[in-house]
């Protein structure tokens, strides 16, 4: 069943509720919500440890564009919004872009008490082509034209998609499911903004304090796991390599390395000040 909570400049955003026990929120990557994406299967798995909550970014699924204009921001605020109807405190896991958002919340929302996090997007090292400086704008270039198909387009060249890949995908129902939410492409871009574009992290640029696990998948890129192994340096967190997972990562997997890390975190850290 659909909630809605409303975030701090009004807008409403859509939610769900899933299983009983400790408050999870779970951060989708780019252009996924609850009925597009992986985590209303692994809300599924997890619902037997965690309250389960799956939501809807910013023009994705039930939720609208916004009351106001996009910004990092108002994403946080979302968050937000959600973590006060789990009760003011609750775990958080990031996906993809998700995962960047999810750092950026827990440097700002005293609410997010434990963080686990998967393939951040960021090109570290010289494993993979760094993306273009001025990809925001290319992309807001083509939404203006109404070139949704060219913004999907580029973004899947950039992640790695090979041609014969995208041309079948743009014959399967999926190409349309995507082209409703591709105007939220800039807005995710703009989240990992001008930093791991080829080099290392800044070390000053979260202020994560809370226990936090940063995971990457074996049969990943090279470029994403290297990445992970950065972020936990950053962050100061758990590093986890998968063994047989993608980017695209199964439930099965995943569920318990949350349950182990989220027990373990509670268990050593202790009260959060």
């Amino acid at each position: 069943m659909t909630r809605f909570t409303t975030s701090a400049d009004g807008t409403e955003v859509a939610y769900s509720i899933t299983g009983s026990g400790p408050a999870l929120v779970l951060v989708d990557g780019a252009m996924c919500h609850r009925m597009f994406g992986p985590s209303t299967e692994l809300a599924s798995v997890l619902d037997k440890n965690f309250t389960v909550y799956t939501y809807d970014r910013r023009g994705r699924g039930e939720t609208g564009d916004g009351a106001t204009p996009w910004s990092l921001e108002r994403e946080i605020e979302d968050i937000d919004a959600v973590i006060k109807e789990a009760g003011g405190s609750a775990f958080v896991f990031g996906v993809s872009s998700g995962a960047v958002l999810a750092m950026e919340a827990a440097s700002k929302l005293p609410g997010i008490s434990r963080l686990a996090l998967y393939e951040a997007p960021f090109v570290v090292d010289d494993t993979y082509k760094p993306r273009p400086a001025d990809i925001v704008g290319q992309m807001n270039d083509m939404l203006a034209r109404g070139d949704r198909g060219g913004m999907l387009s580029t973004f899947m060249k950039m992640v790695g998609v090979p041609g014969i890949g995208l041309a079948v995908m743009k014959l399967t129902p999926v190409w349309k499911k995507l082209k409703p939410v591709a105007h939220t492409l800039p807005w995710d871009l703009t989240i990992l903004g001008d930093d791991g574009r080829g080099t290392k992290l800044p070390a000053d640029r979260w202020t994560v304090k809370v226990p936090t696990l940063a995971m990457d998948g074996g049969k990943s890129p090279e470029y994403l796991r290297n990445t992970m192994k950065n972020v936990a340096e950053v962050l100061g967190a758990e590093h986890k390599t998968l063994p047989g997972q993608t980017h695209m990562y199964k439930s099965s997997v995943m569920a318990p390395e949350l349950v182990a890390f989220f027990a373990r975190a509670q268990r050593t850290a202790g009260p959060i000040a």
